[in-house]
């Protein structure tokens, strides 16, 4: 088990974060899509465990290479080769265009370095960028994390679904449908 500030990070904790979202998507009547490279679908799987979930999971996109994030999301070839992958520039890229390819209104995408290996100048193994995207706003932001490929893993999805759920709260989409 890992940690994200004081709370334990177990897949019970990503789940559990997953139902409150989509608890949040129901009532506003949205729908959520994701772009992910280093969580691998760690995040649709988490949403998805719960039954119900295609009333607000449209669809996830698991882009691991750079090919892939240019083919499905339309991220360009010039912001991988000036900023690389792991970017808040891709991470913003990816979750517009996991949004262009879904009928969600809301899209969030991760890309990092999880480890064991990877690492570049400045960014060390534990850095993930997350984007998070609606037909009005896009947010992105880095993270480090510590621990192993698992931890770096688990961290990470937890803190996309904590970040998507604060957008909305944050919108006043939530409170303004409820």
């Amino acid at each position: 088990m890992t940690e994200v500030g004081d709370q334990p990070i177990d897949g019970g904790a990503v789940v559990a974060q997953a139902v409150a979202l989509g608890r949040a998507l129901e009532r506003i009547g949205w729908m959520v899509t994701t772009a992910e490279s280093c969580t691998g679908g760690m995040i649709a799987c988490a949403l998805t465990e719960v039954g119900g979930s295609s009333v607000w999971f449209e669809r996830g996109f698991v882009t691991y290479s750079n090919d892939a994030k240019q083919a499905c999301l339309g991220v360009a070839s010039a912001t991988l080769a000036e900023h690389g992958a792991v970017s808040e520039e891709t991470a913003r890229q990816m979750a517009r265009g996991a949004l262009a390819h879904s009928r969600a209104q809301l899209a969030l995408s991760v890309t990092g370095i999880a480890g064991p290996g990877g690492a570049v100048d400045g960014k060390p193994v534990g850095t993930v960028c997350f984007g998070w995207a609606t037909a009005t706003r896009v947010e992105s932001r880095t993270r480090c994390f510590e621990g192993d490929r698992a931890a770096v893993r688990a961290q990470a999805a937890l803190y996309a679904l904590r970040e998507a759920l604060r957008l909305l709260d944050s919108s006043g989409a939530t409170t303004a449908l409820a």
